[in-house]
């Protein structure tokens, strides 16, 4: 190889290098054939050939030379061809097209590493722009006149377009307090809120992050675990959790270090830079630059607030001065007023009136009033009163009033508060009304006898009266006085006369509206009369036939059936389906809406036959004079498709459907209400069946309806006659058979049909709500029996979801177990996993206060419920049984075991304890003790027996 072919390609090594550093996004694409070599850019176009022989061998042989020059040229929009021409020959090196081939490639490479080393330097440029312009922004924000929240979000917005800042707070440091405050807190997984105004002691956060990284008075960037190292602090949970990448700087000022900035990142793409933390210490220095001034502003304004106080003082102190002058004046031009008004007023009423006029403009007067003393001595009345809080003052006897005592002493009273206090406390007077601040009252006095007073009161502690307004007030009494004989005596004739006048037309008028009200009443008796027959028979909210029209109509239908078996009829009792969901889902006026339309869908498509509303969502429609029986049936799909189509109400397409029971005529009804019976039974049997469809009563369902009404007075029976009994079926240990424990299961004794299980009754229990008095019975029979059994065991019974609704459930238990003398630690309750999800937060608390004292909670039938987590974790269980369904299938079924190893793997991981239900064979119990279960209950040791068994047999074997 010649020694200028070395330093090519020794040059071109070098600038593929290069090449590779800045071709982030090229393409390269190599094509090797024995045909030629080509080399293609924007630009260039070369092509070298090498025809003849002669190549070197040295040259023919070395590839990589090929391959370093396609491999530079992965700069930006470059494309190498290499192809051989001249058949299997190879181009020497020492030819003259080779050597100008390569001279040219690394030229057009220099200009490639060039382009893209100018690229990135506009990349920086335009990124060192970008940071420049979001920090003038944060800069102009930090002196806007922006309110701090609005101004902290802003720097947020910016800090995200230069960083990643979703999880983003501000906290001001005040050293003096040395306390936190969080002006500002976004944070994607930690959803705290915080008041900015709130202080928070550092003692209450020895283990802060920010406080220690305050503290330290230096920028902190790194996963918080590490930074938590360096800064000596411990792992707290309530601080939230732990964060990938954590960037916080501290706001230092000349006081020192007055809070920080803190950003952090969750997920691993998003990591800080040194550049990152240089941008967020100049945020903090705006921030803190902009707190400084809002502080400085508001202390400005103190000042200007209190010079401005100052200032209003002494304009104050001038203008009382021009104030009292003026007052001199008004006096004297008020007391030359109130001698015209007396003199020329035509009525008392107007004097009394423009003598409180020109007294308010003397004196506060917002608050007037005249008593005078009626003419049998007895009462006060007050002709004229004006007040601000009572604004009526009804005539009233006389007693011992602050007006009373004016009147008794004949003199003026100027009170304050304090005396008002004092003469109520010896007695002096009484309140009446509202407490004033100050009073002022003066005597009317005619003919040398006091009779009333002229009074005015303040309610506001700063608006007292003087003694100048007293020697005012007296003049206006005076007058007052004098003026009042003068007027009695012409305002009584006119009184007398305008009522004597009054009387006569109101005497006319009242007999001509008797007259026009006696026809009006007929009419309104009659109309009402109408409304209420029709209110009577038809529905409110529907306006459909209620049930008493519907009975007396079928009462005349079967009385037209029972005089021609021709005149044949049915009844159809429908139900609207999922009804209550609808009220419980929108509420009650949606629902009610609802039933509106669905009433109408139900009269179009029922017509001409009555269709009535019996009550909430049952109807009933009478298919009278039938000539088939098939009618009510085809009436009743016409009903089934007419509440196909949604029901629209308030925006909301709501859906339901109809169950649907057919009773038809039959002579051994003697009245409407069995027939109704029948089809509501009909109806329950449709509903049964899967809603949306209709059922026809038949002797079957009879038959059916007779044993459950004879099931039901026997439940009743039995629970007052104490026909249950507690069985006990013993809880052993797996491995050696001892006895652990009891599970009380109930047993209904019946006098003719022997001992029964609870399948047989419970369900009509539940529906005659007797099933909860019986538990009852149980429990206490239970307790009892139970300290019969040995001491180092427990027992356990079942709890239905209607006790767990009561909210006082634990205390009636343990009363219970307590009467009976058992120890509660003995007691063991099981609930199901509907009964906890029913009412969550009460189970829970009921279950922690029994917990509490020392009534352990099972968890009877696991897995074939919701089988979650979370309630597992929420609720304080001690024990869940595995479903004897499981333990069934664990021969011939492959999933049971490993579902029963399952639930015992997540019951040990839980601290639970796990009984297995159901065991029947040696068996099933080698599976289970293989699975790791080491409790059991099952007809393999022991079947349910009563207590008198058990006592009368010491040991057992199984």
């Amino acid at each position: 190889m010649s020694q200028s072919y070395a330093h090519r390609l020794l040059r071109v090594a070098t600038l593929q290098e290069l090449g590779e550093l800045a071709a982030d996004e090229a393409r390269t694409r190599f094509d090797l054939g024995n045909v030629g070599l080509h080399w293609h850019t924007a630009r260039t176009s070369v092509d070298a050939e090498q025809a003849g022989s002669g190549c070197s061998p040295a040259i023919a042989g070395d590839d990589s030379v090929f391959d370093k020059v396609s491999l530079f040229a992965r700069a930006n929009g470059a494309r190498a061809d290499l192809h051989w021409q001249g058949g299997s020959k190879r181009p020497d090196s020492r030819g003259g097209e080779w050597e100008q081939f390569l001279d040219e490639t690394a030229c057009v490479a220099q200009r490639l590493v060039e382009q893209a080393s100018l690229t990135a330097s506009v990349h920086r440029l335009e990124r060192a722009e970008h940071v420049q312009r979001a920090l003038f922004a944060i800069a102009n924000m930090a002196s806007s006149d922006l309110e701090m929240p609005a101004m902290l979000r802003g720097i947020h917005e910016i800090v995200g377009w230069l960083m990643y800042a979703e999880n983003f707070f501000i906290v001001l440091y005040e050293p003096s307090h040395d306390s936190l405050r969080f002006l500002y807190f976004a944070d994607t997984v930690d959803h705290d809120v915080f008041n900015p105004d709130d202080e928070i002691s550092a003692s209450e956060l020895p283990n802060s992050l920010t406080l220690a990284m305050i503290r330290s008075g230096e920028s902190q960037m790194g996963p918080s675990e590490l930074i938590r190292e360096r800064l000596g602090i411990q792992r707290d949970e309530k601080f939230g959790p732990d964060s990938l990448d954590w960037l916080g700087v501290p706001m230092a000022g000349s006081a020192g270090t007055r809070g920080a900035i803190v950003v952090q990142s969750y997920i691993e793409d998003a990591r800080y830079t040194e550049e990152d933390r240089s941008i967020l210490i100049y945020v903090a220095q705006h921030i803190l630059t902009a707190l400084e001034r809002k502080q400085a502003k508001t202390a400005l304004e103190a000042r200007v607030a209190e010079r401005t106080q100052e200032l209003a003082s002494a304009n104050t102190e001038l203008q009382q001065e021009v104030s009292e002058r003026q007052r001199g004046e008004r006096l004297q031009r008020a007391l030359f007023g109130i001698v015209e008004c007396a003199a020329s007023a035509e009525s008392m009423a107007e004097f009394y009136s423009s003598v409180h006029q020109i007294v308010g403009e003397l004196l506060n007067a917002r608050n007037f009033y005249i008593a005078l003393v009626t003419d049998d001595g007895n009462e006060i009345e007050f002709p004229y009163s004006v007040d601000e809080i009572n604004p009526v003052r009804p005539r009233r006897p006389l007693a011992n009033g602050m007006t009373e005592y004016v009147l008794a002493s004949g003199k003026a009273l100027l009170a304050d508060r304090e005396m008002i206090d004092h003469l109520i406390g010896e007695g002096s007077v009484a309140r009446f009304g509202t407490r004033a601040c100050y009073w002022l009252g003066v005597p009317l006095i005619c003919a040398e006898k006091t009779v009333g007073v002229l009074a005015v009161q303040s309610y506001s502690a700063d608006a007292p009266f003087s003694a100048r307004d007293q020697e005012l007030l007296n003049f206006v009494a005076y007058h007052i006085a004098n003026g009042l004989e003068r007027k009695r005596a012409a305002d009584a004739m006119l009184k007398s006369n305008a009522e004597l006048e009054a009387r006569v037309d109101e005497r006319t008028r009242e007999l001509a509206h008797s007259n026009r009200d006696l026809v009006t009443q007929i009419l309104e008796r009659e109309r009402i009369e109408a409304r209420l027959t029709h209110e009577a028979f038809h529905d409110v909210l529907t306006g459909l036939p209620n049930r008493a029209l519907l009975l007396q109509r079928l009462a005349t239908a079967m009385e037209n059936h029972r005089a021609d078996k021709g005149n044949t009829y049915a009844i159809l009792f429908l139900d609207l389906d999922r009804f209550k969901v609808v009220n419980d889902s929108v509420g009650h006026l949606v629902g009610d809406a609802m039933l509106k339309q669905a009433a109408l869908r139900l009269a179009g498509s029922c017509a001409p036959f009555m269709v009535a509303r019996l009550g909430g969502d049952e109807f009933a429609v009478l298919v009278d004079s039938a000539p088939q029986p098939e009618l009510a049936i085809a009436v009743a799909k016409r009903v089934l498709d007419a509440l196909v189509d949604p029901i629209r109400v308030d925006n909301k397409d709501l859906f339901t459907s109809a169950s649907i029971g057919i009773a038809y005529a039959d002579s051994h009804y003697t009245r409407a209400e069995e027939l109704l019976r029948d089809a509501d039974t009909a109806m329950y049997r449709a509903k049964a069946r899967g809603r949306q469809c209709y059922e026809v009563f038949d002797e079957q369902l009879r038959a059916e309806a007779m044993r459950t009404l004879d099931l039901e007075n026997d439940l009743r029976h039995a629970l007052a006659r104490h026909e249950f009994e507690p069985y006990f079926q013993p809880i052993v240990s797996l491995l050696d058979q001892r006895i652990l424990g009891y599970e009380a299961l109930m047993r209904w004794n019946h006098p003719e049909r022997g001992s029964r299980i609870p399948a047989d009754f419970l369900q009509a229990a539940e529906d005659t709500g007797c099933i909860e008095q019986i538990d009852w019975q149980i429990f206490e029979m239970a307790c009892r029996d139970a300290l019969r059994l040995p001491e180092d065991t427990y027992i356990s019974m079942n709890i239905s979801a209607r006790h767990l609704r009561i909210a006082e459930f634990d205390e009636l238990a343990l009363r219970t177990i307590r009467a009976s003398g058992l120890a509660p630690s003995r007691v063991r309750l099981e609930v199901t996993e509907g009964a906890l999800l029913d009412q969550p937060e009460q189970m829970r608390n009921i279950l922690l206060r029994l917990r509490a004292a020392g009534v352990l909670v099972q968890l009877d039938d696991f897995g074939t419920g919701y089988s979650s987590l979370s309630y597992l974790h929420q609720f304080p269980i001690h024990s869940l049984k595995i479903d004897k369904s499981f333990v069934a299938d664990l021969i011939h079924a492959d999933r049971s075991p490993v579902v029963i190893s399952a639930i015992i793997a997540l019951a040990e991981s839980l601290g639970i304890e796990v009984i297995a239900e159901g065991i029947e064979t040696i068996a099933q119990k080698d599976i289970l003790v293989a699975q790791g279960c080491t409790i059991g209950q099952g007809f393999l040791f022991a079947r349910p027996l009563p207590i008198d068994q058990w006592v009368a047999t010491p040991s057992w074997t199984h």
